[in-house]
């Protein structure tokens, strides 16, 4: 891959408050570890917004690769220091694997929007 490939996403937080009272929003989205760690932080809206901004980035920068991958397939998670990163599974996994780079997340929060940026790049 000689290219830099980026995604980004910002998204209403209202837009979250009220998917949350959705049930099948979080099952068909995200995944366990996630649904573990937004459990332990009482579903708040601003971790869900911005852990759903991830996801979106990440598809945005696979592009068209992304075809028949599914958002619950890719995780944002967070270290010990609680920086995020993301987790993959499934065709995601595969198919960004073909790609032979590594990545990195952004996300931040605000009062009314939550915001992510995934950059892809050369594997040194």
């Amino acid at each position: 891959m000689n290219n830099l490939y980026t995604g980004t996403s910002i998204i209403e937080i209202d837009r979250i408050k009220k998917s949350l009272k959705n049930t099948k929003f979080l099952a068909r989205l995200f995944s366990p570890q996630e649904l573990k760690y937004l459990m332990k932080k009482r579903f708040s809206v601003n971790k869900t917004a911005e852990m759903f901004c991830g996801k979106l980035a990440f598809a945005k920068a696979m592009g068209y690769d992304f075809r028949g991958c599914k958002l619950s397939e890719v995780s944002v998670l967070t270290d010990f220091m609680d920086t995020p990163y993301i987790s993959l599974s499934g065709n995601a996994k595969l198919k960004f694997t073909q790609k032979h780079c590594n990545m990195t997340l952004s996300v931040s929060c605000s009062r009314n929007y939550a915001t992510a940026v995934v950059v892809f790049f050369n594997k040194n």
